[in-house]
């Protein structure tokens, strides 16, 4: 195999992307063979753009039965992720995943059972662990240097949306059609980036106000609580209604602190001791650890989508390590599902929690839903 022939299931706003990053040569080991959408407008759209002659589907089983197809990239509304990947896998293709992995913890398990016995590549289209600056908060995390965490915190609300994006498909901003609104959209790639550099919660606790600020049935409003394994605690806030807003991502640690302004800007405070150990054995009244302030040079390179689309197509012909393996999209889901389902009960919900509860709380949503097309593509 010279080049990953690859297929392309919704060719929505993320679908139109892809398939642009292919044709326009950004992905080298990679060719675009064909697409398939039920909706007669991104056909045509697709027609305009490749072409009289371009292989144009619209089911995905007849995208599937194609004899050159190699892999797919799936970019449909969320709750078909996971029925569509496992589908996908049982035809012999390898499949790149758009976020969010699904809508529910339960179907994902599911799709991730499947592609644990499967031998095709499974990959998340998480596109923001290529940001270099968050890549060294995982590596200064990890690596132990600063200690263990004691607090994370971040305001995520520079995700803002107007009401012409939810109206932009009828999927959109609804229970039945989309599965929830700013986490399970723009979200997924914090709650990501949250659990990837952090590890995971063990207890959340949250509130989510629905079509606060977009006349719409989902969140678009979320702050919350997480409790962590070590003691440590932290905070999440985001929205779609704010502008201008924030990107701050802050990590307290034991020997310091880091902080990600924007995603462009990484500042590491550095204690010269333990400031545990510091507050055990000092003397002062109002002493504090010295503490050095440093702007941290990191290569500022960001490949984003095409970045993802390159190391899965390096995965797959030349063995080169992926950026996000497809099982680990469920950690995300764990932490949107929870913060739902504590806000939809309000309670603390502990993780891992009942996911049979948390759907049957969804479907309850999903039934008095004014959308009903949780299966259809676009």
């Amino acid at each position: 195999m010279k080049k990953v022939r690859l297929g392309i299931i919704g060719i929505g706003i993320m679908g139109k992307r892809h398939a642009k990053t292919i044709i326009e040569g950004q992905v080298p080991d990679m060719e675009l063979v064909a697409v398939a959408d039920t909706n007669q407008k991104a056909k045509t759209w697709a027609t305009e753009n490749f072409g009289a002659d371009f292989p144009i589907y619209h089911d995905s089983n007849e995208l599937f039965s194609r004899d050159d197809l190699d892999a797919v990239l799936i970019a449909t509304p969320h709750y078909q992720h996971p029925s569509l990947t496992i589908d996908a896998l049982k035809k012999g293709l390898h499949v790149l995943c758009e976020k969010p992995a699904g809508v529910y913890t339960k179907h994902v398990r599911e799709m991730n059972e499947v592609a644990a016995k499967s031998d095709k590549v499974f990959a998340m289209m998480y596109n923001v662990r290529t940001n270099n600056y968050y890549r060294k908060m995982h590596e200064l995390v990890k690596d132990g240097s600063l200690g263990a965490i004691m607090r994370t915190s971040w305001i995520i609300t520079n995700w803002f949306r107007s009401d012409a994006y939810y109206t932009s498909g009828e999927w959109r901003g609804s229970w039945n059609g989309e599965g929830g609104g700013v986490l399970l959209n723009q979200c997924p790639h914090n709650l990501d980036l949250l659990q990837w550099i952090c590890g995971m919660p063990n207890r959340v606790h949250a509130f989510c106000h629905n079509g606060k600020w977009h006349n719409i049935e989902v969140e678009d409003d979320v702050t919350a609580y997480f409790e962590y394994p070590n003691g440590a605690t932290g905070t999440f806030v985001t929205t779609t209604g704010e502008t201008p807003g924030t990107n701050r991502f802050e990590i307290s640690l034991e020997k310091g602190k880091l902080t990600n302004n924007d995603g462009n800007e990484l500042i590491l405070h550095r204690l010269d001791v333990n400031q545990r150990e510091f507050c055990k054995t000092t003397k002062e009244f109002f002493g504090k650890p010295e503490c050095t302030i440093e702007k941290l040079e990191v290569d500022s390179g960001y490949s984003e989508h095409a970045g993802i689309m390159r190391s899965f197509a390096g995965h797959i012909l030349r063995g080169e390590p992926l950026i996000a393996k497809g099982h680990e999209g469920i950690n995300g889901l764990i932490l949107s599902n929870a913060i739902h389902l504590s806000s939809w009960l309000n309670k603390t919900i502990e993780i891992p929690f009942d996911e049979d509860l948390f759907l049957a709380e969804l479907n309850k949503r999903r039934a008095a839903s004014n959308i009903k097309l949780g299966n259809a593509v676009s």
